[in-house]
Formats: structure tokens, sequence, C-alpha cells
């Protein structure tokens, strides 16, 4: 059962007294996912699951979970879900570490909220859209334009080369 207050530090010490090619499966599920002070995730689901080898244990885990972003274009919030699929190695001894150098703590227990958030971050968008044919705001008047044309013309650019584009 994991901690209410540290929800992703699982006790996996047990697993390291397996054999070779043991498998153990954490699933989780939880209303509201605290990943950072700016990032939360809601409807939060996921796996991850613990194999035993060799150099240490392999985690396989995948997620999903809403967030709140905000577009780029009109300004507004919007639901998004973030999903993810990742593995590393959480090695025995210093000398199996791989490149992400994580190492098995002492206390058989692995926190995962590092390593949740970073993967979380990984899938939020660069330039995040409420919908792909957002129209964003008017230039002039600040008008959301996907509620209403404003009338004002929403020129090209102001590009030197704009001039050459009617040669064409």
């Amino acid at each position: 059962m994991p901690n209410p207050r540290r929800p992703f530090r699982l006790n996996v010490g047990f697993i390291v007294h397996e054999e070779v090619g043991y498998s153990h499966k954490f699933p989780l599920a939880y209303q509201t996912a605290v990943l950072g002070e700016d990032l939360t995730l809601t409807n939060f689901e996921g796996m991850i699951v613990i194999d035993r080898t060799q150099q240490g244990l392999v985690v396989q885990g995948e997620f999903f979970g809403d967030t709140t972003l905000e577009c780029v274009r009109c300004l507004k919030e919007f639901k998004f879900t973030l999903r993810s699929q990742w593995t590393e190695l959480y090695a025995f001894t210093p000398k199996s570490v791989s490149e992400t150098g994580l190492l098995m703590p002492e206390d058989g227990h692995i926190d995962f909220t590092p390593v949740l958030r970073e993967f979380a971050l990984l899938e939020v968008p660069i330039k995040a859209l409420c919908k792909p044919d957002c129209k964003g705001l008017c230039i002039e008047c600040g008008q959301d334009l996907n509620l209403k044309d404003c009338g004002h013309h929403q020129g090209g650019d102001d590009s030197p080369f704009e001039v050459l584009k009617k040669l064409l």
C-alpha cells in the first residue's frame, strides 16, 4: 500500500531477493497526481512493471492523465491528456549503471515521482493548441476569432520580402 503523501514511492526491496526473471506489477490509479509544484495530473492511471535482471531492476512504465494547458493562439485554457511509456534500469552496482545513472536505493524504496514528472513534461506540446484549426486572437483588437470575426484585416507579414511574393 503506497503512502498517501508519497504515492509513487514503492517498496521494491522484495524483488531484489527474487530470482532473475521475476516480474511484479504495480497498478497506479489516482484522482489527482501531483508531480511537482507546476504539474498536476487528474484522472491519473498507469502501470509500473518491474523485472529482476542480473544487472538490476528493469522498470517499464506507462501512464496517462489530464492536465490543463493554455492555447498559444487564443490563450484559453483547455484539458489535455498526457500519455507516456518508458523504460529505465535501476542498477544494483555502480559498474552496471546505465546512461541515466539510476542506482537501486539501499532501503529498497524507489520514488518514481521524478521519473514520472520527466516523462510527463516530455509529452507537453511546445505549441499547445486547443484545437487544430484555432484562429487565435485579432492582432488589432484582441477579439477571439473563434467566436466571431471582428472585421479587421489579419494581414500578412511585415516582411521586407512581401513584395517578392507578388512576382510569383
